[in-house]
């Protein structure tokens, strides 16, 4: 078998050959009327018989993706954005020169053709070729054997060959962006109005992350690029645009894993008047609808385990979960216990976390991994959750939820801290914990000004669409469902 650097070889040289004989390899003069799917839809059902009378002409493009040769005639495959279809030359429909050419072609390379469709007696439809032409000539060969491949680097750093070959990855990223655009429409639907907020930023805030730095040089100063739009977007509720939303990507400068990546996709959307109780409820009526859409059911599969998006979903208090999975109560009343029990379970801990914190990672440990199916996690401790209200009933925590999903979290919402001495306070106080010096967190002073001219009553969510898309996709990586995931430059 020929090796790769000689098929490229003998490519570059027929290539040449074309030329040579006056074949343009890269026309742009020929027109698509229609795909596969759409001469499947209209035919595909039809008897072969009720094919014999179609005397119209179809006219589509695609690459080749197989090529059978019977001597007189020959079928190949053709692929195109909805898919592939078989298409069918003979000698004598064509004619001895392009009949001669086609079998010149190579798998890979892209062609357009105009015929008929008809059935063959394995009942496969098919296109009668009555004209081709070569408008694209592929100087590389495709990969052989490529879904036993298990070189998920190579997958990643060409993913056009992916998309190519492998019909699942390109089914993947179709769902996503069906997803994008049901969420998009569900908000719009009701009154929420589409907006954009900075990617660099002079402070990172709304998240506690550690920021990309890049500098300006018409501004001469250093920006970031931001962690999470909040603080932008309740600006926005400020100045009187009461239900926003933004689709757009973050930037976190940290570990890389099958769960992370550093330039993700999120929805973070804000609505006044409103509760985290109320986000709750319209977060399990988008969730039905992403899961009637893009899965037909409310019952899907991930990962060989079914989840049941059957709403109303259970709402468990953080310091309950613990106490349901086992955890001693003592573990809620001292934080020495909390401390002890933290270490215990071999916790990764800077020594000086409040009683707050050690309840956040004990059910991080002990909680998180055992909800699998769709669950909120409600009533965080204040000292995790900076931008949240503090409950009427009990100011050491906040009306907040988290929703997990197969032990991972999708989302978090929560009713939005719209005192402003409060919220200086809670930051200060944050600042204090992490150490000023540190560059983790930054003190928003705008922000704090937009606070003080009012913002009414409002409830904030986030939501990861790459791990919402994993989840309706059943994808096992983020990186599976990202196009070009970062990779480590090659040694």
């Amino acid at each position: 078998m020929a090796s790769e650097s000689q098929v490229l070889k003998q490519r570059r040289e027929k290539a040449q050959r074309f030329r040579e004989e006056g074949i343009d390899l890269y026309p742009r003069d020929f027109k698509v009327e229609t795909t596969s799917e759409d001469l499947l839809r209209r035919f595909g059902h039809l008897d072969p018989r009720d094919l014999e009378g179609v005397g119209e002409e179809f006219t589509l493009a695609g690459r080749i993706m197989a090529i059978r040769d019977f001597g007189g005639s020959v079928f190949s495959h053709i692929q195109d954005r909805k898919g592939r279809i078989q298409i069918y030359l003979r000698r004598d429909i064509l004619g001895e020169g392009p009949f001669k050419f086609f079998k010149r072609l190579d798998i890979g390379d892209i062609i357009g053709v105009r015929g008929r469709p008809f059935k063959t007696r394995t009942g496969e439809l098919t296109l009668e070729v009555h004209q081709f032409k070569l408008l694209c000539k592929s100087l590389r060969p495709l990969p052989e054997k490529w879904h036993g491949l298990t070189d998920v680097e190579i997958r990643y750093r060409q993913r056009y060959l992916d998309l190519i070959v492998n019909p699942p990855c390109r089914e993947t990223f179709r769902k996503r962006s069906l997803i994008i655009q049901t969420i998009r429409k569900f908000l719009l639907q009701r009154d929420f109005l589409e907006v954009e907020t900075p990617v660099m930023q002079p402070i990172p805030g709304g998240a506690a992350a550690r920021p990309f730095k890049t500098y300006h040089n018409a501004l001469e100063m250093e920006l970031y690029l931001r962690i999470a739009p909040e603080l932008y977007l309740k600006r926005l509720v400020v100045g009187g645009f009461e239900r926003v939303f933004e689709i757009g990507k973050n930037f976190r400068n940290e570990g890389i894993s099958s769960l992370h990546n550093p330039e993700f996709t999120m929805l973070e959307f804000y609505q006044a008047y409103s509760t985290y109780e109320d986000l709750m409820a319209l977060t399990e009526e988008l969730f039905c609808e992403l899961a009637q859409k893009v899965c037909g059911g409310l019952r899907i599969s991930y990962q060989g385990t079914e989840i049941d998006l059957t709403p109303p979903w259970p709402r468990i208090p953080m310091r309950e979960s613990l106490l349901e999975f086992g955890l001693d109560e003592s573990v809620l009343r001292e934080r020495e216990a909390a401390l002890r029990k933290a270490r215990e379970l071999g916790i990764e801990l800077r020594g000086d976390e409040s009683h707050g914190e050690l309840i956040n990672a004990l059910f991080e440990e002990v909680v998180q991994p055992q909800l699998i199916q769709p669950t909120f996690i409600i009533d965080h401790p204040v000292e995790v959750s900076p931008l949240a209200r503090r409950k009427d009933d009990d100011p050491q925590l906040v009306e907040r939820f988290e929703l997990f999903i197969y032990g991972r979290e999708i989302a978090n919402g929560f009713s939005e801290l719209n005192d402003p001495e409060d919220q200086r306070l809670r930051f200060m106080e944050q600042l204090k914990r992490r150490g000023v010096q540190q560059e983790e967190f930054f003190l928003d002073e705008d922000f704090l000004v937009a606070l003080e001219y009012g913002m009414p009553p409002t409830a904030g969510e986030g939501i990861g669409i790459d791990r919402l898309v994993m989840l309706f996709t059943d994808s096992p990586s983020i990186r599976d469902v990202i196009l070009f995931p970062p990779m480590r430059k090659k040694a």
